[in-house]
């Protein structure tokens, strides 16, 4: 069970240093390549995808980790 809540916890950290990595700080995807010309703040399509995963995946990293506190 340890094991496993390890492999899981080193799996979490890797995906959320890499969720992080591909957002552009300031900038959206397609502003950032110079694409579309509009100043909006809101996140749309792939970037509002990742955002949400990193969310979700800090998420999982939390709980396995207070799972391998407990057990």
């Amino acid at each position: 069970m340890k094991t496993a809540l390890t492999l899981i916890q080193m799996a979490a950290s890797v995906l959320i240093v890499v969720l992080v990595l591909m957002q552009a700080r300031g900038t959206g995807f397609g502003r950032s390549g110079g694409f579309g010309g509009s100043t909006s703040f809101s996140r749309r399509g792939l970037e509002k995808f990742i955002f949400r995963s990193t969310f979700v995946v800090a998420g999982v990293f939390i709980i396995v980790s207070i799972l391998q506190v407990v057990f």
